[in-house]
């Protein structure tokens, strides 16, 4: 098995740049999560990882091989498509062993490989079905025993549960979690847009946005600290509540005024420079509850949406402040109607304080 080593990678299509530089490290056996908004570069990114696009600039190296000019059959990677891009007429253990069969491999290590895939992604008992006779979920299981069997140094998954319903996409997932933690040793590399994916399966989680990574950590580092507004907004679902203040004191903690209310600190140290000017304050919708009487407050808006799902209770607040609304998730039942105007506070080692380039001020 092997590491992945990106220095400098760049993508163009004539003219036009899609990945400007992008520097990453990958050891062996990590599971590393690529997600981003569509067009950020995450599945260009992964198929120039698996030979299928040309790298424009930069190296790359895998187990310490550099492998730009590197075939894709000889680079030891094994791609999952979102397509499951089965053989139709094939069983399913004909469809995993074929990729052996081509590469001349011995009956009985086909047949090995093959079983000891199924008997992983408990395929075991559908080895002589016809893809038509399997679910969706079971077909995708298929694809990645075929991956499997080839004995790769590196996984790559191309949003392989982006097809199935949301119930198969969940027991899917699992099976994934499980298949990395039977194989702590093979680096998996994950491209999806889903958080939860990303949150659930990764030891890393790499935040793309228009061809630059904006911030590679672990999923809860990204959560409770993300570098910049865009982070701070594509992790977490409903995404991070943002608000213009304007710093009006500073040091270990930092004064701002928000909408008229100039009482409002914040657990950030920032510098002297930055008195008077404007800034970006961030508060999570989980992070918010309703304010008791006679207790300082963040801000107060009128309710103008309560979605009451059960387990939690969505607040969408027209706060006089941005013109989207701000979200509130309160936990379980909240006694909450249309129209009613109340007040709202946070922990204060809860909230974010970013400046004007977006940059977090938490370091």
């Amino acid at each position: 098995m092997a590491g992945l080593t990106l220095k400098d990678i760049r993508k163009s299509y004539g003219q036009v740049k899609v990945l400007h530089g992008i520097d990453l490290d990958i050891k062996q056996g990590e599971f590393i999560v690529f997600v981003g908004p569509s067009g950020c570069g995450k599945s260009t990114l992964l198929r120039m990882i698996a030979g299928l696009e040309d790298i424009t600039g930069g190296e790359m190296f895998i187990d310490g091989q550099l492998v730009n000019d590197i075939p894709p059959s000889r680079r030891g990677i094994a791609m999952v498509f979102q397509s499951y891009a089965l053989y139709p007429h094939m069983t399913v253990y004909d469809n995993m062993a074929f990729g052996m069969k081509i590469a001349k491999e011995s009956r009985q290590e086909i047949d090995r490989r093959v079983r000891a895939a199924a008997d992983i992604l408990q395929l075991t008992q559908y080895l002589e079905r016809l893809p038509k006779a399997l679910s969706g979920g079971q077909r995708q299981r298929v694809a990645i025993g075929r991956a499997i069997c080839r004995n790769p140094k590196v996984f790559l998954f191309d949003e392989p549960l982006s097809n199935l319903d949301a119930a198969l996409r969940v027991a899917t997932r699992i099976e994934i979690a499980k298949l990395n933690e039977q194989m702590p040793d093979t680096t998996m590399i994950y491209v999806t847009h889903d958080q939860v994916e990303a949150m659930t399966l990764a030891d890393r989680i790499v935040v793309l946005n228009a061809g630059r990574v904006e911030q590679v950590g672990a999923p809860l580092d990204l959560y409770e600290r993300p570098a910049n507004l865009f982070v701070a907004q594509f992790i977490g679902s409903p995404a991070m509540n943002i608000l213009p203040v304007k710093i009006t004191a500073t040091g270990p903690e930092t004064a701002l005024e928000l909408n008229g209310n100039q009482n409002l600190r914040i657990a950030v140290e920032t510098p002297q420079s930055e008195v008077g000017k404007p800034a970006s304050f961030g508060v999570r919708p989980e992070d918010l509850y309703i304010a008791k009487d006679g207790e300082d407050y963040l801000f107060e808006g009128k309710v103008s949406i309560v979605e009451a799902l059960g387990e939690v209770t969505l607040l969408y607040i027209d706060s006089g402040v941005v013109q989207e609304p701000v979200i509130a998730k309160i936990p379980g039942i909240a006694n909450v109607q249309k129209g009613q105007t109340l007040k709202f506070n946070a922990m204060r080692e809860k909230l974010h304080l970013f400046d004007a380039n977006g940059a977090t001020y938490r370091k």
